[in-house]
């Protein structure tokens, strides 16, 4: 009788190589997919030793370009970010993960899909939910939130005794004192000793940044160009044309990583309920990202903006995070994006500088809510400055009536 098929996400790593043994002991056929998000990885190297290992068959899917077109470049038109501080770089490339998983299961004829994620974090509700939704029939085998298997491996080193038996080739039996996770977004890190909020990390665990201290003294200058929200062309300090969204995207992460953007340490709130602290950097993200927002002061009107902000960026960073891109909010919030962003087009004039991303200088030739003219202290134009009287007047109503109010109550204001 044939086995069952079981798709796991494999990285190469130490927990997903004994899982997949371990899935492979529990009767299963197992298929690995592995993603290609940009992270720096040998992909043909863990091809060939899932394969060793037992796997039917091995994957490796190049889902680059998706994950820029479809979840970062959005996230930059309506400026997502969770808690105010995180660029939400792990939550992004989710959901592209996650359906070609699913893809690789179906051509496989797959009944299961699993993965290593930790019983305590976000990662395995973004990934199961997408599952589900993609698939509603799958079976997900989640093999850390199972007694039988984290009551057998309870850390780092029953899973290396685990290795050894089960002639898994095993490059180091030292751990890094921390977990990370890299993609063309950003790399996160998190546990081991970043567990304690207070115990400063380290220089030498940065991966993708240089020190902002020890930068180049000398700062790089490019621009960014954009259409309805999304970013279009960058144009280097020496003068060359970038369009292509993938290119794009490194060559603003390259600009970044030389001057140290983009880091940032952070104590966030997990989906779960739990606190999490976690260092991520995000160099190209960043300043794409902040040009945007520099250039809707120009050319997106306040009450749209105003509305943006309140409600779909708040709520899309909300559902990214989450993992609920595969839902009808999300669905609803993108048109909304679109809809908001139908008029920011143009420049932005940028620097990259020991650690800063500053904005340099930004034009529109299309779009014309910035009247000189009109906002200069040095001329009179079209706006009679006599009109403010009234303004004033109609604003002050409420307030003069709070006042006295307060007054008769004896209360300070």
């Amino acid at each position: 009788m044939a086995k069952e098929k079981v798709c796991l996400a494999y990285s190469g790593g130490l927990d997903t190589s004994c899982i997949l043994a371990w899935l492979i002991e529990k009767g299963y056929d197992v298929v690995c997919f592995m993603a290609d998000v940009g992270q720096e990885e040998d992909f043909e190297a863990a091809k060939a030793k899932a394969l060793k290992i037992g796997a039917v068959a091995c994957y490796v899917e190049d889902l680059r370009r998706e994950f820029i077109e479809e979840l970062c470049f959005p996230a930059v038109q309506c400026n997502a970010i969770y808690e105010n501080v995180y660029l939400l770089g792990t939550s992004l490339a989710r959901p592209v993960i996650a359906r070609s998983q699913i893809k690789v299961a179906q051509k496989e004829g797959c009944v299961a899909v699993s993965h290593g994620c930790t019983g305590k974090g976000n990662d395995q509700v973004r990934f199961e939910l997408a599952f589900y939704a993609l698939q509603p029939s799958i079976k997900v085998i989640a093999p850390w939130r199972l007694p039988e298997f984290y009551e057998r491996f309870a850390g780092r080193n029953d899973l290396l005794d685990y290795a050894e038996k089960a002639g898994i080739p095993v490059s180091s039996t030292k751990s890094k004192p921390w977990s990370m996770d890299e993609n063309l977004a950003h790399c996160s890190y998190e546990a081991g000793i970043l567990e304690d909020p207070d115990v400063t990390a380290p220089s030498d665990m940065w991966k993708l940044t240089v020190d902002p201290l020890k930068a180049p003294d000398t700062p790089e200058d490019f621009t960014l160009v954009f259409e309805k929200g999304l970013p279009k062309k960058l144009i280097t300090s020496k003068g060359k044309t970038i369009t292509d969204a993938v290119e794009l995207f490194l060559e603003a992460n390259a600009i970044a990583r030389r001057h140290g953007v983009g880091r940032i340490d952070i104590v966030e709130n997990r989906f779960i309920g739990l606190k999490s602290r976690g260092c991520y950097e995000t160099p190209g993200l960043t300043c794409l990202r902040s040009a945007h927002i520099d250039l809707e002061g120009l050319v997106l009107d306040r009450e749209v903006r105003a509305l943006r902000d309140q409600f779909v960026t708040f709520n899309y960073a909300k559902i990214l995070y989450n993992g609920l891109y595969f839902s009808p909010e999300r669905e609803f919030l993108e048109e909304s994006i679109v809809a908001s962003q139908k008029n920011v087009n143009g420049q932005v004039r940028c620097r990259a500088y020991k650690g800063s991303f500053i904005v340099l200088g930004r034009s529109s030739e299309t779009e014309k809510l910035y009247d000189a003219s009109e906002s200069s202290m040095d001329e009179i134009g079209a706006f009679s400055p006599d009109a403010t009287t009234g303004f004033i007047a109609v604003q002050a109503i409420r307030l003069k009536k709070y006042g006295e109010a307060k007054a008769e109550k004896g209360e300070r204001l």
